[in-house]
């Protein structure tokens, strides 16, 4: 059953505006496709309203990801109102504002067992919304009941894009935990990634942290912030850190997934430090980390894989965010039709903006 007639069958199949990937042939086309269905009694029908390009997302459209080989829809950071639901969908009804979480397991491997799905082998990445499954980068996506989550009044569409990536931020920030208010903070790259840590972290009450980006442009960017926060270049971190394992560096956020980046923050580390690898480096990409100074410093190296179920709490950390940080000029993300998406691709590759985002629906908040 269906809770709209519009998804009913009939002989008139209506139709809708999505960006579609063609995977073999590393192209997008903005296509007019059918919108989807209800099949499944837990099926949720979103009316999307913002969807973020992520920097997954780029590297899916140039085969450096894994995807669907089927042309598909992308988008994984998508926000919107309930449309339509399936039969067994009792929690959530026509019109609720609501989040996506793109992610979730297969729930029956052992990861998924002890709550872990973001390390499901069959579940997690290799099922996503938007990478396995068609997105938000459309006006209408399906996904099922339990990734769908409804939305505060004080939370907006626009700033519920960011929830995704804020929730893997989030999960980051739990596996490093805790950090001592004294610490010394490195984080390199400053993306829509760099930027939100950066948030987190002032938002939290350190003061000791300094951002590396080689990109002009994103270092006067990540200044809206209006944190303090020391903003450098990657070729002055040696001058500002010393390898002397006391004026060096405690806890090491790496966002760039540049092996050099990875090498000089390690050497950098102070005894009893940490490094969390959450930038994606290229699948065949090494580094060269002393295992000697590992043992001497006690060091740890952390990885992040998404965010197993930490969506929940980033809804309620972008509640007590809220527009201080959580502001799309401060973070330096520019909205875009999906019509502009090449527009939006060349910006982002020229580092003028952090993060792009579709609005999907015009009347949008």
């Amino acid at each position: 059953m269906c809770s709209d007639n519009l998804f009913q069958p009939t002989f008139f199949k209506p139709t809708m505006e999505a960006l579609q990937l063609l995977p073999q042939k590393h192209t997008l086309s903005l296509v007019t496709t059918d919108i989807p269905v209800i099949v499944k009694p837990d099926d949720v029908i979103v009316k999307v309203m913002y969807a973020g390009i992520c920097g997954t997302d780029l590297h899916i459209i140039d085969g450096k990801f894994p995807c669907s080989q089927q042309p598909i829809i992308l988008g994984h950071e998508l926000s919107g109102t309930v449309y339509a639901t399936g039969s067994e969908v009792k929690v959530l009804q026509r019109g609720d504002r609501v989040g996506i979480d793109p992610n979730r397991g297969c729930g029956l491997c052992r990861y998924c067992h002890t709550g872990s799905y973001n390390l499901c082998p069959t579940g997690s990445i290799n099922s996503a919304v938007g990478v396995f499954r068609d997105g938000g980068w459309a006006q209408f996506c399906k996904v099922p009941s339990v990734q769908v989550y409804r939305l505060p009044p004080n939370v907006s569409f626009k700033q519920a894009a960011l929830l995704e990536p804020l929730s893997c931020v989030y999960h980051g920030y739990s596996r490093i935990c805790p950090i001592h208010y004294s610490s010394k903070i490195l984080i390199t790259g400053a993306g829509i990634i760099g930027n939100l840590w950066c948030c987190l972290f002032h938002h939290t009450g350190h003061r000791n942290v300094t951002v590396s980006e080689p990109e002009e442009a994103r270092r006067e960017l990540v200044k809206r912030l209006d944190t303090g926060f020391t903003i450098t270049n990657p070729s002055e971190i040696n001058k500002i850190f010393c390898n002397d394992s006391v004026n060096g560096i405690d806890v090491c956020i790496e966002n760039s997934g540049n092996c050099s980046a990875i090498e000089q923050s390690f050497n950098l580390l102070n005894r009893g430090g940490k490094l969390c690898i959450f930038g994606v480096p290229a699948p065949d990409a090494n580094v060269s980390l002393s295992p000697f100074q590992i043992f001497l410093k006690e060091i740890t190296v952390y990885g992040v894989t998404i965010n197993p179920y930490t969506y929940r709490h980033a809804i309620g950390l972008m509640e007590a965010m809220g527009a201080r940080y959580i502001d799309y000029d401060r973070l330096g993300i520019r909205i875009y039709s999906l019509k502009e998406y090449q527009e939006a691709f060349d910006e982002l590759k020229k580092g003028g903006i952090t993060k792009a985002v579709f609005k999907i629906d015009p009347s949008a908040e």
